[in-house]
């Protein structure tokens, strides 16, 4: 548990720095870090994916429970806009955005830091957040459409999706490549590249969240034995390091992350709005878009109790990168005004209470009466 309160502290303070520190000139630099260190998170749970190709079907009923818990939160923050702010309904609906990806990245981490890498929870958690983000990447596609019209180039971002996903399913680690630590990195800054590389060369932007993923279900795990035990109890399952520079080198670099993370959020300004009624506006679009994403809870019946079901929504409550990218996304289209600072103040506090999350998590897993 001592990791997870340093990573919570590590995000709280980059939470700090964005606001009180000028990074305009380092958004660049800084970006590119955090996406360095979210492609290495996601390498390595895509080198832990398994995938039983004759038991497809279940893993699209995964899709739709994901779907939900991205739409719901989306669904019921535009409309708090709408019908509070009366807001565009495309503006709200951009902005509302934020709030639908759980972070695959913090999540990840999280989890493994507060010991629950070999558990159900994980292994669902891994399916369900990486397809919340596969359908808020998706969604965004649509989105654009009706802020720049129908361009060619957004569709070239759901071709490239199709076809890493495909690959990914194709040639499920069987690529042999060494996959030690400093080698995962070089392996993410290789990624991140090849995503700077298509938005200079073709114009359109591509998280690194998904090639990362699909990389990492290429490269072929030694270690990984489905029906053995886990030999990590504390960490993911077959890869964490137990000493030395390799150890050091993971947890530098998801330390660096959660803080990285942190300095994302964009600049706050309240304007002429109270503290009050902004916090009250906060509060509720936080519980509004944390409402949304306890769908899952009502699913699995068959593979889980109520209080682990209850455990796996919650952990799906994080968010970070992707829903700071999205506000990014709607800055960049001219929008501006009190939902979007709402929106960023909100991601804020999901983000300062992620440790909160995790503790809550651990704490129904912990409970031996089922519910």
């Amino acid at each position: 548990m001592i990791q997870v309160i340093l990573y919570s502290g590590l995000l709280l303070a980059g939470m700090v720095v964005s606001q009180a520190a000028d990074l305009s000139g380092l958004r660049g630099a800084l970006s590119t870090l955090t996406m360095v260190c979210l492609a290495y998170i996601m390498l390595e749970v895509g080198l832990e994916f398994t995938l039983d190709k004759q038991r497809l079907k279940s893993y699209g009923w995964d899709y739709v429970v994901a779907a939900t818990a991205a739409a719901f939160p989306w669904i019921l923050c535009a409309a708090y806009f709408m019908g509070v702010f009366q807001t565009d309904w495309k503006e709200a609906l951009l902005i509302g955005r934020f709030a639908a990806p759980t972070s695959a990245g913090v999540l990840f981490a999280m989890l493994a830091a507060a010991g629950l890498g070999s558990t159900w929870l994980f292994r669902k958690a891994q399916v369900l957040a990486i397809f919340d983000d596969l359908d808020t990447v998706l969604f965004m596609i649509p989105l654009q459409f009706l802020f720049v019209g129908l361009k060619p180039e957004l569709m070239i971002v759901a071709v490239l999706i199709v076809a890493l996903l495909a690959a990914a399913y194709r040639w499920l680690h069987l690529l042999r490549w060494p996959i030690g630590k400093s080698r995962l990195f070089l392996y993410a800054a290789g990624v991140v590249f090849f995503c700077y590389a298509i938005e200079r060369t073709v114009h359109i932007h591509l998280e690194v969240l998904l090639p990362a993923f699909a990389f990492g279900c290429l490269l072929f795990n030694p270690a990984h034995r489905p029906n053995r035990l886990p030999e990590h109890a504390h960490e993911h399952a077959y890869l964490e390091p137990e000493t030395g520079a390799a150890h050091w080198l993971d947890r530098g670099i998801k330390a660096s992350f959660m803080f990285l993370v942190g300095c994302s959020l964009p600049r706050i300004s309240l304007g002429v709005v109270g503290v009050g009624a902004a916090a009250w506006h906060v509060l509720a679009l936080t519980v509004l878009s944390n409402l949304g994403k306890c769908f899952p809870a009502l699913c699995y019946r068959q593979e889980a109790s109520l209080r682990h079901r209850l455990a796996l929504s919650i952990a799906m409550f994080p968010r970070g990168e992707v829903g700071a990218g999205v506000l990014l996304v709607a800055i960049g289209y001219g929008l501006k005004g009190l939902p979007l600072t709402l929106s960023a103040l909100s991601l804020a506090l999901n983000l300062a209470l992620t440790g909160v999350v995790i503790i809550a998590v651990t704490k129904l897993l912990a409970n031996p009466k089922d519910g």
